[in-house]
């Protein structure tokens, strides 16, 4: 079988193709024959910085849609020729995978493998940074970072669906503020300036809860940007600052409180409450409430372009890889088209 690795990091160029066995499972496993694989920010982080890489050559890839392949011993519940989707540890970039059974689920009702392999590890993550995590109410406000990538696409839709009072976004670049608007936002800031914007949106008073992928600087300014009693929710530290503290006289005044999430961290220690999450999650797909657009599709053997579009920081929504059809149309759209509407 083929599958992308890369054996040094560096840039997209250090993708490679290469000829590999195919993968057995062992008790408690399954093999997935691949349809689609999922494009993720930490795909990119793993390639230039060794994230979650434990040695090389290294595989990357999170979350694949399929059809099994071979069920190992014990595994209840899934059976060769199923459709199905699934979130993995590493190596979705392939077309065999290696999957848990434990997170592997039968494709959800009504959607196709293209459509289902968006949801893994964005529409679980952003179902817990605003419910499990962030504990939203109806009539709060919630404040996204990265509102126009997978994770904050869906954010948007969900913190609608649930009733919240305004749902602001932050962008990187005037470009993408359209793709967030279309998505549930309300009113969509520029990085370099969210907490004044936010502030002055809110008459003084900031927002409910932040979400930020971010980390680093974004991180304490978003800390700023919190009404009395606001929740922040770290779930990424893309900038790839150093790791930052908050304690006490950053908290107590306004009685504020910080959490954190990370679907690959809940995976290895709660995976029944993973379990749990996804199957929530997935039927906000399945009832029409969440959509994910896919922006851009490339072959497998292609992986290298889609890191190039993604690590430009100009994509929006999600990102995809087909497996076995490499005579299909390449992309839906290399970016977000359309009208462009300018930032606040």
């Amino acid at each position: 079988m083929r599958a992308v690795e890369f054996q040094e990091y560096g840039g997209p160029e250090v993708l490679r193709i290469v000829e590999a066995d195919v993968p057995e499972p062992r008790a408690g496993q399954v093999t997935i024959d691949t349809a689609y694989v999922g494009v993720n920010f930490a795909d990119l982080k793993a390639r230039t910085e060794g994230y979650r890489v434990r040695s090389l050559p290294f595989r990357p890839g999170l979350e694949v849609s399929g059809r099994v392949r071979a069920v190992g011993a014990g595994v209840e519940g899934l059976r060769a020729g199923q459709d199905v989707v699934a979130l993995v540890d590493s190596g979705a970039y392939a077309e065999v995978v290696l999957a848990e059974a434990a997170t592997v689920f039968p494709l959800p009702e009504g959607l196709d493998p293209r459509t289902a392999a968006t949801l893994p590890t964005v529409l679980p993550t952003a179902h817990a940074l605003l419910h499990e995590v962030g504990r939203l109410r109806a009539g709060e406000s919630v404040l996204v970072h990265g509102a126009a990538g997978g994770v904050g696409t869906a954010t948007g839709q969900l913190a609608r669906a649930a009733g919240a009072g305004a749902v602001y976004g932050v962008v990187s670049s005037p470009g993408k503020a359209d793709h967030a608007l279309k998505h549930g936002y309300d009113e969509v800031f520029l990085a370099d300036t969210f907490t004044e914007d936010v502030l002055r949106a809110t008459g003084g008073r900031g927002v409910d809860l932040v979400l930020d992928p971010v980390g680093g600087d974004t991180l304490r300014r978003g800390l700023e940007a919190l009404a009395a009693f606001g929740r922040l929710v770290s779930f990424g530290n893309a900038s790839g600052a150093e790791p930052w503290q908050v304690g006490q006289p950053e908290l107590y005044p306004y009685g504020r409180s910080v959490a954190g999430f990370s679907i690959l961290g809940l995976a290895q220690s709660a995976p029944e409450a993973l379990r749990s999450l996804t199957e929530r999650a997935f039927r906000k797909a399945t009832d029409g409430t969440v959509s994910l657009p896919v922006t851009a599709e490339f072959p497998l053997t292609e992986a290298a372009e889609a890191h190039r579009l993604m690590g430009g920081r100009t994509s929006t929504g999600k990102l995809l890889l087909r497996a076995g059809t490499e005579g299909a149309p390449r992309s839906a759209t290399r970016a977000a088209g359309g009208r462009r509407r300018r930032a606040s």
